[in-house]
C-alpha cells in the first residue's frame, strides 16, 4: 500500500508492521522515520545496515525475535536497504511480527521487487520520498523565518533553496546556521549568507568521497556528472579524500584488533556524527588497514601528477576516483 507523506497519521501499528521509506529525499525520509519513532511510542529503538543482515541473517532473526518477560515492542530499522533483502523481507512478513520494521531505502525503480512488493500488499506500507520542489522548499524556509522574526528577502530564499539539490534536510541544516547568525544581530546579506552556507559544490566534495569509499559506483558517477569542478577543486578533493583515508586508516586498525565494528565507531576519537555512522560502517566493511595503506600511498602520487599536470588534473582525478569506487579495483 503506497502512503503519502502527507497521510503520515493514517498509520496503525496493530495492522501494520512493515514500512519501506524510498527515495533520494534524505530530509523527507528522516521527518518520516522521526514521525514512525514518535507515533510508535516505541522504547527500544534497534539500526542495521543491509550488508549485516545478508551477512548474518539467521542472528539477525533471531536478535529480533528473542524476547522476555520484560521486553516491549521494538522498532528495527535497517538502513541501505535495496532488492538484495528482498526474500528476507518477504519470508519475515509472512510471520505474525509484533515489531515495527522499517526499511530505509534510496531510490527504487518501478521495476524493483522490494518496491513491488510492498506497495501491492495491503498490509505494508510504502512511503516515497522524492526531491523536494522549489515551492515545498520556498515554503518551509519561509515559515523558518516568519517564526523566528527574521528579516530575509525573497531573492535571497531563492538563492537558499537553489543550493538545497531539492533536500529538505540540506535545507533545514543550513537554516539552523542563519538562526545561529542572527543571534548576534548581524546583518545577513548576500554576501556574508554566501559564505555562511555550505555550497551544494562543497557538499558534493565530502559526498563524493564518502560514495567512492563505500564503493557506490553508481552515486559517484552521478554526482560527478552533477557537478562542474575546476583545477583548482582537484587539489581540494585530493587533500579530502587524503584526510578522510587517515581517519579511516585509524578506526580500520582498530575494528581489525577488536573485531567490534559496533565498538569501534562508538568508541572513535574524534567522536562520529551520528548522520555518519552508517558511511563509515560501509567504509570500514569495504577497507583493511592494508588496503587503506595503499590507498593513502597511491593519493599521494596523484597529488604530485595533478601539480605537475593541471591542465589534465580534472581527468586525472575523476579517472582515480572512478577507480577506486569499483569493487574491482587493486587495492
Amino acid at each position: 500500500m503506497i502512503l503519502k507523506n502527507s497521510e503520515l497519521n493514517k498509520l496503525n501499528f496493530k495492522e501494520t508492521k512493515y514500512i519501506l521509506v524510498y527515495g533520494p529525499n534524505e530530509g523527507a525520509k528522516e521527518e518520516q522515520i522521526n514521525f514512525i519513532k514518535s507515533k510508535s511510542r516505541v522504547e527500544q529503538i534497534l539500526k542495521y545496515d543491509e550488508k549485516q543482515v545478508l551477512e548474518n541473517t539467521e542472528t539477525f532473526a533471531n536478535q529480533i525475535n528473542i524476547k522476555s518477560l520484560f521486553d516491549n515492542e521494538k522498532l528495527i530499522i535497517i538502513n541501505r536497504a535495496s532488492d538484495k533483502l528482498f526474500k528476507i523481507i518477504e519470508k519475515f512478513t509472512d510471520k505474525k511480527d509484533t515489531n515495527i520494521i522499517i526499511i530505509n531505502s534510496g531510490p527504487l525503480e518501478k521495476k524493483s521487487k522490494l518496491r513491488n512488493f510492498f506497495e501491492k500488499k495491503k498490509e505494508l506500507v510504502c512511503i516515497p520520498s522524492y526531491s523536494d520542489n522549489l515551492e515545498t522548499l520556498s515554503k518551509i524556509a519561509s515559515n523558518f523565518f516568519r517564526e523566528k522574526d527574521i528579516n530575509f528577502s525573497q531573492s535571497n530564499i531563492n538563492f537558499l533553496i537553489n543550493k538545497c539539490n531539492g533536500d529538505r534536510g540540506i535545507l533545514k541544516n543550513e537554516l539552523k546556521k542563519i538562526e545561529l547568525y542572527s543571534l548576534n544581530k548581524k546583518k545577513l546579506d548576500y554576501d556574508n549568507l554566501n559564505k555562511l552556507i555550505n555550497l551544494i559544490e562543497n557538499h558534493s566534495v565530502a559526498e563524493l568521497i564518502d560514495n567512492c569509499l563505500a564503493k557506490n559506483k553508481k552515486k559517484t558517477i552521478n554526482i560527478l556528472n552533477e557537478n562542474i569542478y575546476s583545477k583548482e577543486d582537484c587539489i581540494l578533493i585530493t587533500r579530502t579524500f587524503l584526510n578522510k583515508s587517515k581517519k579511516i586508516l585509524k578506526l580500520a586498525n582498530e575494528y581489525e584488533y577488536n573485531k567490534n565494528i559496533e565498538l569501534t565507531i562508538s568508541t572513535a576519537k574524534p567522536p562520529i556524527f551520528w548522520k555518519d555512522k552508517e558511511i563509515t560502517k560501509q567504509h570500514l566493511y569495504k577497507w583493511t588497514p592494508k588496503k587503506i595503506k595503499n590507498l593513502i600511498y597511491e593519493l599521494n602520487t596523484i597529488e604530485l601528477e595533478i601539480k605537475r599536470n593541471l591542465d589534465n588534473s580534472i581527468n586525472i582525478i575523476k579517472n582515480f576516483i572512478l577507480e577506486q569506487s569499483s569493487d574491482h579495483s587493486n587495492n
